[in-house]
Order: C-alpha cells, then sequence, then structure tokens
C-alpha cells in the first residue's frame, strides 16, 4: 500500500509539473502576442500618417514612437521559449532554428525603435518618416524570416 501511494504521488506531482509547464508555454504565447499587439497598435497609426491614409499629427507620432520604443525594450524573447511552437500562434519553427538571427532581428527593432522615438521626438516631418520606415523594415524583415 505505501509503494502504491508512492507511485501514486510521484504520478499526480509529475501530471501537474506536465500541466505547469503547458501553462507556461501558453503564458508565453499570451505574452508575446501581447506585445507583438502593442507593437502593431503604435506601428499602424504612424503608418497610416506617413503613408497619408490619416493626417500628419506630429504629436500623435512622437506618442506612438515613443511607445513602441519602450515595448521594444521589454523583453520579447522571454515569450519565446524552446518549448513553445505553438498551433495559436503564428511564430515560424525558424525561430529556435536560427535562434541567433531572431535575437539580432530582434535588438535590430530595439535599436530602431530608439532612433524612431528621438527623430519623432525632434519633431522633423522628413526624418520622422524616413526614420519609420527603417523601423517598419525592420518589423517586416522579421516578419519575412519568422512569421508563418
Amino acid at each position: 500500500m505505501y509503494t502504491h501511494r508512492n507511485g501514486l504521488l510521484c504520478l499526480t506531482l509529475a501530471l501537474c509539473s506536465t500541466c505547469a509547464q503547458a501553462d507556461d508555454v501558453e503564458k508565453a504565447v499570451d505574452y508575446r502576442q501581447g506585445l507583438m499587439n502593442v507593437y502593431a497598435h503604435n506601428v499602424a497609426p504612424m503608418g497610416n500618417m506617413v503613408k497619408g491614409k490619416t493626417a500628419f499629427d506630429p504629436a500623435a507620432f512622437a506618442r506612438y514612437a515613443k511607445d513602441l520604443a519602450v515595448a521594444a525594450r521589454l523583453d520579447l524573447l522571454a515569450g519565446f521559449p524552446e518549448d513553445s511552437i505553438n498551433d495559436e500562434s503564428d511564430a515560424s519553427d525558424t525561430i529556435w532554428l536560427d535562434w541567433s538571427k531572431f535575437q539580432k532581428k530582434y535588438e535590430a527593432l530595439k535599436i530602431q525603435s530608439a532612433k524612431l522615438s528621438k527623430v519623432a521626438a525632434d519633431g522633423d516631418e522628413a526624418a520622422m518618416k524616413e526614420q519609420f520606415g527603417k523601423t517598419a523594415k525592420t518589423c517586416k524583415g522579421c516578419h519575412d524570416d519568422f512569421k508563418d
């Protein structure tokens, strides 16, 4: 009886550990998708201004640029643990196959969005549009390589 209880306890702990790991993966996917939503929330209106779909508002553009730069400094990589390949995510398996390239793409986003925030704070519309193009290119480059 004592051995049976120990076996049952071990099985229960193993199942709880598996559930906790699955929950951690789900949280990681939620985290990275949440950050991507924050990025999109800020990039889309700036893109609309740059494309002339909406009136160019330098103050609003600067706010979006600042928020994008702040969000880009959050640790996006924490949302991509090795075991987080998930059907609910558009993340390509190639992320984990070429992790160093993925890290470099993320670093490029941090650098370009910080530059965008600085340029936007200066208020030069032409410079803002130019730097937005560079920043958007880093987003597209990562999506081209690592998004299904």
